[in-house]
This record gives structure tokens, C-alpha cells and sequence, in this order.
């Protein structure tokens, strides 16, 4: 088969490939210089749409709508931005092979690409529950959400189980985000998660009791502190029941499975050096291969704020590790430099009515503010993180622009705290000062 060479390559087709063609193109990159290489089949997309507005019963969203950058308030970048500006989209093309000290790429179908200078932005794939061998995982109409591919399966599955009953399994992002939209396509939803509640790596209990005290007012059955160990299927191969650890069996015409997601970095082993389960990156996103650059969720990269190397999942950090990549790599071709990328954590999460944002680190003494009675209409609340006498995080619900600014700046400027019980009664002033 023919060989295709490039200057520039980006591995993987998603948000990150997205927002660094569109960097490539601010900083002038020539015709046929750059292709992007996915193994899905449309060209990059803002992925937390999936998983928010795609399963909506009224107006969802579709492509083109959500194609990058809009999720950031940029131009959306349809199919023939890329084609206009001369970056070669290679779409349905999964990359089996790479040989980094040969700068050279192999696909599934045999097709070699060349490349000067390589971006990985392969992402993470979802944790499967057939991974562990659970018994009956692989029965039909037990989906996970990572895709476009899946979100049109599972949309397919809401309208042929009109009303009927959906199990979620994980009680994190994906687990809280489909409980929302199921309910509101007016199936029945119970949540079965094994932590004693909610979003254990970001929310603290006070936090979590609201989330779950909402959901439940809002017709979601939520069980605690078990697992799914089997599932029943019917003569179709279609699930019927989940068996939990203790004990319980649960009726499910849908299974929905979000635990957690890991780094594609496969391609990769034993070629380039990782940490924490991703590939490990300077200040610039350059790994340890010359001309070898890793973005979004795959690299592990100094985080300046904290002063230690850290792999982030987040839409926010895919697209601004892309950014900083590309103005790093023409930077250096220029013989210029760059200022070292100086991220600040942020996840946000939408749901039913509900909008919260975090920023900083959740890690110290807590100190929850606000009105967090799941039966107050439009909820306020939030919480600081403490330690060594500063807030170093930061989390608000129901919060406007400026608020959630005001949380921002606290986190990233980690003012001092004279005291605890002050802060508690200061609570969104506090930060609105800063």
C-alpha cells in the first residue's frame, strides 16, 4: 500500500486533535503539512455533549452542532474547515502500530504513514465490565458511552424500551450524567455504585448528600455500597437482570456502565517513558522521544500550581494541553519559546437543573457554605478546601459567571484563612473579595 508522509501528525480524532489543528491553522501551518488520523468516523466533536445534551428527548444535540471548538465559544470547525485549510482528515482509520524511533505509523488496513513531528492524542478508552470477566457482561443493550458510535446505539435503545426500566452502574460523571438524562426520558433509573456516595474522588459526604437527595426527588433509586457481580439476558441476548453483590437482583431492559476510563498509551509502551499510568511530558507536552509530543489525557505533565506531575481526564485541560503543544512545537521550529503551561484543574458537571463547577485541589479541611436541602428551588451552595491555612479548592452549585470566576481566582490564588467558622459565614463572599 502507498505511503503517506506528513510534517505533522496528530494520533486520535478527538477534542484534543480538534483544538490543535485549529492552533496548527492560527499559526499558519501549509497545505498537505498536517493530518489528524481517528479511528472514528466523523471528524473531531466536543465529547461531553454525549453524555449531556445528545440523549435529550426534546431538541437534542446532533452533529454538526457540537463539532470543536464550540464548546469554548470558538468557531465550530466543520469538515470543510479542514479540507479549506488543507489538513488531511483521515477518519476511520485505527493506527496498530507505531515505531516512534522510526517515525513511522501503521494502520489496521496496512497503510503506512511518515511524520517529522508527532502529537498522541489517542485519549482514554472506557473500563469494560467483560474486562473482569463478570458474568453475562457481554449481553446485548448494556452500553457504555465513550463515542458517537455508542451515544447513537443507546439513543436507538431509550426509543425501543420506551418507559422501561435502566440500571446504572457508577456512581462518577458518566453514572450521575445518564441517570439525569434517562430519567428524563422517563425511564425507571436506579443508580448502584460501591463507595458510600456520589463522585467519592471530588465530592465530600456534605456534597454528595445533595446530588443524591435531588436524584431520588426526582424519581432515581439510588443503592449504595454494592457492586454488579452478574447479569441475566433473555432469549435474545438482551439483558433482563443485574445481580448485585449483596444479594439483590434488579430488573434492566438498559445497562448503562460508567467505572472509570484509562489512558490509550498501548501504541506506546515501552518506547516512550510514563508515569501515573500516562506518558510522561515536559512543561511544553514533549515526552521523553524527540519530536514526540503527548496532549489531553494521555500525558503526564508538571503542574506548575502544585508542583508535581499529574495526568488530568478533562475537556478543559484536552483542550488547552493541545494548544500549548502546537505553540510549543512552532515555537521551537522558530527558535522562540514559550511560557510554561500553568493549568489550573477545573471539572464541571450539568444535570437535570444543575450546573456545578470546581476548581484547585480537594485535598485538606472542608468547609461547606450555602443551602444545600435538595428540596430548596434553585439551590446555592459550595466548599472550600483548607490546607496549610490556605483554600487551595474550591467547588460551587448553582453559581453565575461571576461567582464561578470568584471560585476560580481563589483557587489559583490560594489566599490565607484567618478561621474556619469565619470562612463558613464569609461563604461566596469571601471569594467575590479576592
Amino acid at each position: 500500500m502507498a505511503e503517506k508522509s506528513f510534517k505533522y501528525v496528530i494520533v486520535g480524532g478527538g477534542v484534543s486533535a480538534g483544538y490543535a489543528a485549529r492552533e496548527f491553522a492560527k499559526q499558519g501551518v501549509k497545505p498537505g503539512e498536517l493530518a489528524i488520523i481517528s479511528k472514528e468516523a466523523v471528524a473531531p466533536y466536543e465529547r461531553p455533549a454525549l453524555s449531556k445534551a445528545y440523549l435529550f428527548p426534546d431538541s437534542p444535540a446532533r452533529l454538526p452542532g457540537f463539532h470543536v471548538c464550540v464548546g469554548s465559544g470558538g468557531e465550530r470547525l466543520l469538515p470543510e474547515w479542514y479540507k479549506e485549510k488543507g489538513i488531511e482528515l483521515i477518519l476511520s482509520t485505527e493506527i496498530v502500530k507505531a515505531d516512534l524511533a522510526g517515525k513511522t505509523l501503521v494502520s489496521a488496513a496496512g497503510e503506512t504513514f511518515k511524520y517529522q513531528i508527532l502529537v498522541i492524542a489517542t485519549g482514554s478508552t472506557v473500563i469494560k465490565l467483560t474486562d473482569f470477566k463478570v458474568q453475562g457482561a457481554d449481553a446485548k443493550n448494556i452500553f457504555y458511552l465513550r463515542e458517537i458510535d455508542d451515544a447513537d446505539t443507546l439513543v436507538e435503545a431509550i426509543k425501543a424500551k420506551k418507559n422501561g426500566t435502566a440500571v446504572i452502574v457508577g456512581g462518577g460523571y458518566i453514572g450521575l450524567e445518564l441517570g439525569a438524562a434517562l430519567r428524563i426520558n422517563n425511564l425507571d433509573v436506579t443508580m448502584v455504585y460501591p463507595e458510600p456516595w456520589c463522585m467519592p474522588r471530588l465530592f465530600t459526604s456534605e456534597i454528595a448528600a445533595f446530588y443524591e437527595g435531588y436524584y431520588a426527588n426526582k424519581g432515581v433509586k439510588i443503592i449504595k455500597g454494592t457492586v454488579a457481580t452478574g447479569f441475566s439476558s433473555n432469549a435474545n441476548g438482551e439483558v433482563t437482570e443485574v445481580k448485585l453483590k449483596d444479594g439483590r437482583v434488579l430488573e434492566a431492559d438498559i445497562v448503562v456502565v460508567g467505572v472509570g476510563g484509562r489512558p490509550l498509551t498501548t501504541l506506546f509502551k515501552g518506547q516512550v517513558e510514563e508515569e501515573k499510568g500516562g506518558i510522561k511530558t515536559d512543561a511544553f507536552f514533549k515526552s521523553s522521544v524527540p519530536d514526540v509530543y503527548a496532549v489531553g489525557d494521555v500525558a503526564t505533565f508538571p503542574l506548575k500550581l502544585y508542583n508535581e506531575n499529574r495526568r488530568v481526564e478533562h475537556v478543559d485541560h484536552s483542550r488547552k494541553s493541545a494548544e500549548q503543544a502546537v505553540k510549543a512545537i512552532k515555537a521551537s521550529e522558530e527558535g522562540k519559546s514559550v511560557e510554561e503551561y500553568d493549568y489550573l484543574p477545573y471539572f464541571y458537571s450539568r444535570s437535570f437543573d444543575l450546573a456545578w463547577q470546581f476548581y484547585g485541589d480537594n485535598v485538606g479541611e472542608t468547609v461547606l457554605f450555602g443551602d444545600n436541602n435538595p428540596e430548596t428551588p434553585k439551590a446555592k451552595f459550595g466548599t472550600y478546601w483548607i490546607k496549610d491555612g490556605k483554600v487551595i479548592g474550591a467547588f460551587l452549585e448553582g453559581g453565575n459567571p461571576e461567582e464561578n470566576s470568584a471560585i476560580a481566582k481563589v483557587a489559583k490564588l490560594q489566599p490565607p484563612v484567618e478561621s474556619l467558622d469565619q470562612l463558613k459565614k464569609e461563604g461566596l463572599t469571601f471569594a467575590s473579595k479576592i
